[in-house]
């Protein structure tokens, strides 16, 4: 702020108080961003805040001698809703203190003791670079390139100078072992795919926009508020829309959120994997009152009733018999185990006349917009949770029509930019990205109906199976926490990285010292990016507002960090691929290929020298709002859905022959109808609910995005890192607001804070996840969720449960 704004707003603050005797006009009290005084040296360039949120927010950072003075949000234009800035979180503004984090990485090193005890000698590029080419190599040569994994990594979204540069490389040389799903979104694939015949409507549903044709917003453990917080983003959209139309709102969520607050009609709070239950629930009531719609199951699905199921497939099987408990057609006289709202109640906790309320007003709603979160198929049974609660637009049929969604994340607005290409990878075998710790042990006995690994059909035996047939012995992580921090049973993992008689290298590319960078063989310096040059888009969900950011730098790459680019042209010289690899192009080449395709993309796009300057371009493009399924529903002859029927599947005959085929370990449940199914450490788990009493769930705190900002301490100090507790729970443990807890089970112990407050339900708590975590003896210090979450997959996806945990809490 300029000093005479700042007095300016002084001024009318302090006459405020006494009312009257000064002029206290909005012009006088107007906040203007700083900008550097006539004939200053301070230089201004635009770069991008690259973390996986979904959004990429532009920042302005200004730098004086090479030195980055101040990083402030976009304040360009006008700033009214449609028109307005894209103003970077809380996050985004600490850049500066990340980019000057005390942690951060300054020269390649290499570990000269045993791996995890952080001890490293820093060595030269040269030597770096030779040992990791001669590493990969060696590798490739002994046991074959599907013995090099790439772990998860999403901590540097960068289009050019970024992770695809790896892939490429490897890809060139004759590739590395694929993985599937993700720690986000991986039973949700699946839940979609086997409902809408795609993974793409389980995270491209409609519009945010459409919204405003709503008059009913059924939110299951969405929260904007917290994870979506751009100035581009879902929660301003929200927040905007709901303004603007005032639709009715209902929210289930253990946890009263930020999205809730002075935003919702009604907040459910529903026990941690209880949600199938409570759909159930409502599909009984909805069925009974003959409230479904009856000619869309008929003409539009498949498995619904005696008129919908498969060829061969009884009446029994049905979706409508599961739900009364009634085998016989055309009897709608419920049975003894019938999903009643007084059954629902005693698992979900949410009172039956609530259950039966919420039912008649989803029935009553002219357009109701359904919107199942992520955060649901993060647990044990994730998979059933969330292809149940697409059976609400299903039931009612309201599917592709203006104001409502399948139950998929909302769709944003979108500019094209392209990403440095990775060429296809010779290896065609898969495993899931959550199994990676039991291929480094026991890869080679991994099979396809156990364990869901994906092989070549020519690699499959006549019953479909086969096995992975290798462990795992090399390991890159590209700005990937999840090697340690964000992958479940952090001790177990530990342990297995640990023995370097299992995976034998280990390479990370970081800019800061993470807990996953201390148990690398040779770690590198990347640059930040407020040091590098890019044209970024939005990413993946920053609502109705598309941007492009056209990055640059005013400051050069910190001590001896390099860009990726640069470093992968070092390593494909050294492993004999260095011209595949560029294709004759230098740094520049890409830069502005990559530039002059995103113009032929969007025309209206500036030149790039005018980008330069101005940074930042966006469109609000609501009326580009994206129905669902809404040519399905206009024509389903014309435009079926990708699904072996062609309709929407209730009961999936894929699911069906897996449930059958695959090798399941006990409690595991895969069915071809969306099903409440009790798991291990859920709600109803007999075996841990007496020593664990508590359920423990995961939540996206405001200061981090997984793992990334927490090694900035004035995020830190803005949100707490402590467990959420109810009253009642804290009263029988004698604690209050800031009591120092443990939190343990049979997997790890860890130590935080804890927060009594009535936001969250009895006997439930949680926990912000990816505090990066700090082990002092066989105690977590640094209060991460993943000491106690378990390495078990679930039974479809083969993903993570990390949601799903039973815990005991004690004052430490």
């Amino acid at each position: 702020m300029e000093r005479r704004s700042f007095l300016k707003m002084s001024a009318a603050m302090g006459c405020a108080a006494t009312v009257s005797g000064c002029n206290s006009s909005s012009s006088d009290v107007e906040v203007v961003p700083p900008t550097p005084p006539v004939g200053s040296d301070e230089k201004l360039n635009w770069s991008a805040c690259l973390v996986n949120c979904g959004s990429n927010c532009p920042v302005k950072v200004y730098s004086k001698d090479g030195v980055i003075t101040r990083v402030e949000s976009d304040f360009t234009i006008e700033d009214e809703y449609g028109d307005h800035n894209v103003r970077a979180c809380l996050r985004g503004r600490a850049l500066r203190k990340r980019v000057y984090a005390p942690d951060r990485l300054k020269y390649p090193m290499k570990r000269v003791g045993p791996r995890g005890s952080g001890q490293f000698e820093r060595i030269s590029w040269d030597e770096a670079l030779d040992i990791v080419a001669d590493k990969l190599q060696n590798t490739i040569d002994q046991y074959g390139n599907e013995s090099i994994l790439f772990t998860y990594n999403s901590g540097a979204a960068y289009h050019f100078s970024g992770k695809q540069c790896l892939y490429r490389l490897m890809n060139l040389k004759g590739g590395y072992l694929n993985t599937y799903g993700d720690y986000s979104w991986a039973q949700l694939y699946k839940a979609a795919t086997y409902t809408y015949g795609s993974a793409r409507p389980g995270w491209k549903g409609s519009s945010m926009s459409e919204m405003k044709n709503s008059d009913l917003v059924l939110m299951i453990g969405y929260n904007p508020s917290e994870i979506r917080m751009s100035g581009s983003g879902e929660a301003y959209d929200f927040l905007m829309l709901k303004q603007q139309n005032n639709f009715k709102t209902i929210l289930v969520d253990p946890r009263y959120t930020d999205s809730a607050v002075g935003k919702e009609d009604q907040w459910l709070a529903i026990r941690p994997g209880t949600d199938a239950a409570l759909i159930e629930a409502i599909a009984y009531e909805l069925i009974t009152n003959n409230r479904v719609n009856q000619e869309f199951l008929n003409d539009y699905c498949v498995g619904y009733d005696e008129n919908t199921m498969p060829a061969g497939v009884d009446y029994s099987e049905s979706y409508k018999s599961y739900i009364l408990d009634n085998p016989t057609a055309g009897d709608m006289t419920p049975g003894t185990n019938a999903k009643t709202p007084a059954w629902a109640a005693a698992i979900t906790g949410i009172e039956e006349n609530v259950i039966i309320d919420v039912a008649e007003q989803l029935a009553n709603a002219s357009a109701p917009f359904v919107q199942i979160a992520a955060s649901l198929c993060r647990q044990a049974a994730g998979e059933n949770n969330t292809r149940a609660g697409y059976m609400l637009p299903i039931l009612l049929g309201q599917i592709g029509l203006p104001g409502t969604n399948g139950g998929g994340l909302c769709s944003g607005s979108s500019f094209s930019a392209p990403k440095m290409p990775t060429g296809s990878n010779p290896v065609g075998k898969k495993i899931s990205f959550f199994t990676w710790t039991q291929a480094i042990e026991d890869g080679e006995n991994m099979s396809v109906l156990k364990d869901g690994v994906i092989l070549p059909e020519d690699q499959l035996d006549a019953n479909g199976d086969g096995k992975l047939g290798h462990n795992v012995k090399a390991i890159i992580n590209y700005a990937g926490n999840a090697l340690v921090n964000q992958h479940s049973d952090t001790n177990r993992t530990t342990e297995i990285l640990s023995d370097e008689s299992k995976c034998e290298f280990i390479l990370v590319v970081d800019n800061w010292m993470t807990p996953s960078a201390e148990y690398a063989d040779i770690v590198l310096p990347d640059v930040s990016w407020l040091e590098t040059e890019d044209l970024v888009n939005q990413s993946y969900a920053a609502g109705d507002t598309a941007t492009l950011v056209q990055m640059s730098t005013g400051v050069e790459p910190m001590f001896e960090s390099r860009p990726i680019y640069d470093v992968c042209v070092d390593l494909a010289k050294r492993m004999g691929v260095e011209a595949e690899f560029t294709e004759g192009k230098t740094r520049e080449d890409w830069l502005n290929e990559f530039y002059a395709s995103a113009k032929a993309a969007q025309p209206d796009l500036p030149e790039k020298e005018v980008m330069l300057t101005q940074g930042v371009y966006r469109k609000y493009l609501p009326n580009g709002s994206y129905i669902v399924h809404e040519d399905f529903r206009n024509d389903p002859v014309a435009n079926p859905l990708p699904t072996p029927s062609g309709k929407i599947e209730i009961y999936s005959e894929r699911l069906a022959e897996l449930s059958q085929k695959w090798d399941l370990a006990d409690g595991d449940v895969i069915s071809a109808l969306p099903k409440y199914v009790p798991t291990w450490d859920g709600y109803e788990d007999a075996a841990t609910k007496d020593d664990y009493p508590l359920q423990l769930t995961g939540y996206h705190t405001k200061g981090r995005a997984h793992s990334s900002y927490h090694n900035v301490p004035w995020l830190r100090e803005a949100v707490q890192d402590a467990v959420w507790m109810n009253p009642i729970d804290a009263q029988q443990r004698g604690l209050q607001t800031g009591d120092l807890v443990r939190i343990f089970n049979d997997r790890g112990e860890l130590e935080v804070p804890v927060k009594v407050t009535p936001r969250i339900m009895v006997g439930v708590t949680a926990l912000g996840q990816g505090a990066w975590v700090r082990f002092e003896g066989n105690i977590d210090k640094g209060g991460n969720l993943n000491t106690v979450t378990s390495q078990r997959p679930t039974p479809l996806s083969k993903g993570n449960g990390q949601h799903t945990n039973r815990v005991q809490i004690t004052k430490a």
